[in-house]
């Protein structure tokens, strides 16, 4: 007959068969009784349609979690069977979890999205108008990257009068989201009128920092405008929902930021000529005004109204003196007509040889209107002579 072992070495002897047989198991299953300790452990258990496992991911691998666990969520799960011996209960001890048919990382994006649309992060009324002509821009971004490159090289060309100011910062491994905090932070302290954050292009993985909600925090809480420039025109990042702007690239956040200098320089040639064009224009029409107040001034002046007096008495004159003219010319030439009748009138000039006045009772008529045994005178200047009328011929 055999011997009968104690209750611990039963759950020994299970733990050492399940913990050396179970070593690396990869399971499947949907997530229920989910606590998040404040030791940094996560508790929780998995299951199907028709069993539960208990399951226990320690902070040691909790803290490489990328997404957050969530009651209802389907995972796949690597572990380690254990078996808590005084208890006699077995569990499995998660080094890895993946949701199912979607990657860690788009998950946590998509978590951390919703998470902080639902504070407000994104309001387009919070953001900050970036200035229309920075002096001074901090760049918070790797030193050595191709990002920092670009960026000056827009600059320079965009607007030279800007000064950049670098913070080197580490974009990229698992402590870089604290660097890229501590830098927005100094920055902010800075005498800057906004801050470009961001690096080049790379995989999910190598921009990830800029997905950390400790780097959206602190975007968030920056008191200058920020522009989140990371990676590709593709690539969108937390961090470019946050931002006051975002940038398709770093160079673009220089296009973004900076005024084109040679736009400017059109503006104020097109400018300098039109000035130049109004002021022309203006000087001309003063020009005119005052010639116009001028003639206005010279012909209300003294010296005016006396030459147009002086003109009108001139006038007048003339016109008197026509009228004299005119007047005299008249009685001189009925002076002359009288003078003519008197002349045509005068008895020494009136008759010829051969030619008498005839007149009836001192009435001079014509010898027309003569009848037969009218009495008639004929009479010339020294010869007076009675007739009787006795015989007329009509021809």
């Amino acid at each position: 007959m055999n011997s009968a072992i104690s209750v611990s070495t039963l759950n020994t002897q299970i733990k050492s068969l399940l913990e050396t047989t179970f070593i690396n198991v990869y399971v499947e299953g949907e997530i229920s009784n989910l606590t998040y300790h404040n030791s940094g452990h996560i508790y929780f258990s998995i299951k199907d349609e028709n069993s539960t496992i208990s399951c226990v991911m320690f902070k040691g691998n909790a803290k490489y979690l990328k997404f957050q666990l969530e009651v209802g969520q389907k995972v796949t799960i690597t572990g380690t069977i254990t078996v808590y011996t005084p208890r006699g209960s077995y569990q499995l001890m998660c080094t890895k979890v993946e949701p199912s048919g979607q990657g860690a990382l788009a998950l946590a994006f998509e978590q951390l999205k919703a998470k902080l649309q639902a504070k407000g992060y994104f309001e387009q009324e919070r953001k900050k108008k970036l200035p229309s002509y920075p002096k001074k821009i901090a760049l918070v971004t790797s030193p050595t990257g191709a990002a920092i490159e670009d960026m000056k090289k827009v600059a320079t060309n965009r607007w030279p009068l800007v000064e950049l100011i670098l913070i080197p910062t580490l974009v990229q491994g698992e402590s870089s989201k604290f660097d890229i905090v501590e830098s927005i932070k100094y920055a902010d302290r800075l005498e800057v009128d906004l801050l470009v954050v961001g690096r080049g292009g790379g995989s999910i993985e190598d921009l990830w920092a800029f997905n950390e909600e400790i780097v959206a925090d602190a975007i968030y809480n920056c008191e200058k405008p920020v522009i989140s420039a990371v990676g590709h025109e593709i690539d969108f990042l937390i961090s470019d929902f946050v931002a006051d702007v975002r940038a398709a690239t770093p160079s673009n956040a220089m296009e973004i930021s900076l005024p084109d200098i040679n736009e400017h320089r059109i503006y104020l040639d097109n400018f300098s000529t039109d000035l130049e064009n109004r002021l022309k224009n203006l000087l001309n029409k003063k020009e005119v005004d005052l010639k116009n107040m001028y003639k206005l001034f010279e012909q209300n002046s003294l010296d005016s109204k006396f030459n147009f007096i002086s003109e009108q008495i001139k006038v007048l004159k003339e016109r008197y003196f026509n009228i004299l003219k005119n007047y005299f010319q008249n009685k001189q030439s009925r002076l002359d007509l009288l003078k003519e009748q008197l002349k045509l009138s005068n008895p020494d000039n009136k008759y010829k040889n051969g030619y008498a006045q005839l007149s009836i009772d001192n009435k001079i008529v014509n010898l027309e209107n003569l009848d037969l045994n009218d009495k008639v005178t004929l009479q010339t200047p020294k010869t007076i002579a009675l007739c009787t009328i006795e015989d007329i011929k009509k021809q």
